[in-house]
């Protein structure tokens, strides 16, 4: 690294910690550890997890560690914990996730013993909701347990440590998972017999066995003997107290089913008595909802004149997540899984391109919605069986800025019709020139663009 780069590093990091005032520490392990952190300007509490890279490639979990940042851009809901930046220096990683004030599941229990029904039911709906989200989102966990699981002061769940989590991408041939992950008194059966097991079953099973401990605060599974806590989980050899009330004795023995075709899935555990009562189902974030700004890390301090649509900057970690040529491209892609997000470079000024852009939606009859550096793109639709029935079409339009005259244009579907929005997407494309060939042709200046960056945010060397 020359000097000017590892300047801009120390810049990055500076830059990312000059907005917090950094507290006590919340934790410590192998590769870092967990800061408490306040947001000078909202008073926004948050955990700041600081990785060091050397430990981190020494020991060779760096693809654990882009994982967990990967998964957690993607999720947005409130039974799982927040990312909300990311930075990297020549040395560290620093990760701002969202503060869980309460501590781990894992503590509760211990403290407390078993919960009562009703405690744990609203725990376990919780957990739940999260991990129905999560693979929703095509994303298995893979190592639930109490200890990944945090609760807020107010008692509710967190889910955390998505580090050895899966998605679309690393499922089979066969549309399987095939790596054995977890802890030994959670894994489920077919995990350990390393023949590929579904990812959302797999998720269950733990999920059945962190019921278990809350209900009952023991293990369902337990011996020092691996071989014999093997031999248990593949037979499902638990014993489930009578004093259990019938129905989560029910419920635990549909979930703690050996074969993981007979188990009872998300679907059937929502429906169950026991989880239904007194259910009020979560709901996701709103996509574009961010506590706080993208502009972490700005590419470019100059402010332009307020007559002018001022673009987004884009941090330096979501610049790597959109240069193709970098090892990260998959990182903040999160829209890629179900092909909702589309992004096009330009040089036409922002003005320009919301201009042309809601001339263009506006023809094809959509209507607009204008922000400072966001256009939304909706159309509600009837249904033609019934007309009282209606379909929302809804697309934002974001304006990065990479540099002086180069800009990223963003196209993200929340709502509606695949064919409709690929649609629009060809039309702007062909309206405005933004299409392959122009990206690949400015592919040299994005990178030269992305030079700087190279040693202080990128984590491909990790």
């Amino acid at each position: 690294m020359v000097n000017g780069e590892a300047a801009n590093a120390e810049c990055t990091r500076a830059s990312l910690l000059g907005r917090y005032e950094i507290g006590r520490t919340l934790g410590e392990g192998n590769f870092g550890k967990v800061k408490y952190a306040r947001h000078r300007a909202t008073g926004g509490h948050f955990a700041i997890k600081i990785l060091d890279r050397n430990k981190i490639l020494s020991q060779h979990i760096d693809v654990q560690i882009r994982r967990e940042i990967g998964t957690l851009k993607v999720l947005k809901h409130p039974n799982v914990v927040r990312l909300h930046e990311v930075a990297a220096s020549k040395t560290k990683i620093y990760m701002v996730l969202e503060f869980v004030n309460g501590g781990e599941l894992f503590d509760k229990i211990a403290a407390r013993g078993k919960l009562p029904e009703q405690e744990g039911r609203k725990l376990f709906q919780q957990l739940i909701d999260g991990i129905s989200y999560c693979h929703d989102k095509g994303v298995y966990h893979r190592d639930l347990k109490p200890e990944n699981v945090l609760v807020d002061r107010k008692g509710n769940i967190k889910i955390s440590d998505f580090g050895l989590s899966a998605l679309p991408q690393h499922l089979g041939n066969d549309g399987l998972l095939h790596t054995t992950c977890g802890s030994p008194n959670y894994i489920a059966p077919e995990v350990l017999q390393n023949r590929g097991y579904d990812g959302s079953l797999s998720d269950i099973w733990s999920c059945g066995v962190i019921l278990f401990v809350m209900l009952v605060g023991s293990l369902p599974f337990d011996d020092r003997n691996l071989v014999v806590l093997y031999q248990k989980i593949f037979k499902g050899d638990c014993q489930i107290p009578r004093w259990l009330s019938p129905s989560a004795q029910d419920l635990l023995r549909k979930i703690l089913e050996p074969n993981p075709m007979k188990r009872i899935n998300i679907s059937g555990i929502k429906e169950h008595e026991w989880f239904q009562k007194d259910y009020v189902s979560a709901v996701p974030y709103d996509d574009d909802e961010d506590i706080v700004s993208g502009s972490a890390l700005p590419i470019k301090e100059e402010i332009e004149e307020q007559t002018h649509i001022k673009p987004t900057h884009i941090n330096a970690f979501q610049l790597i997540g959109m240069a193709s040529s970098l090892d990260l491209s998959g990182f903040f892609e999160e829209e890629d899984v179900a092909q909702r997000k589309i992004r096009f470079t330009s040089t036409h000024s922002p003005t320009d391109l919301f201009d042309k852009i809601e001339n263009v939606v506006t023809e094809m009859g959509f209507q607009v919605q204008k922000g400072s550096s966001k256009l939304k793109v909706m159309k509600n639709f009837k249904s033609s069986k019934n007309p009282k029935n209606q379909s929302l079409f809804l697309v934002s339009i974001e304006v990065f800025e990479l540099g002086p005259s180069l800009y990223v244009v963003e196209l993200k579907k929340s709502h509606g019709d695949s064919t409709l929005y690929r649609q629009l997407c060809e039309k702007l494309s062909d309206e405005l020139g933004m299409y392959k060939t122009e990206q690949i042709e400015r592919t040299g200046s994005v990178d030269d663009d992305l030079s700087s960056f190279d040693s202080e945010a990128s984590l491909s060397g990790f």
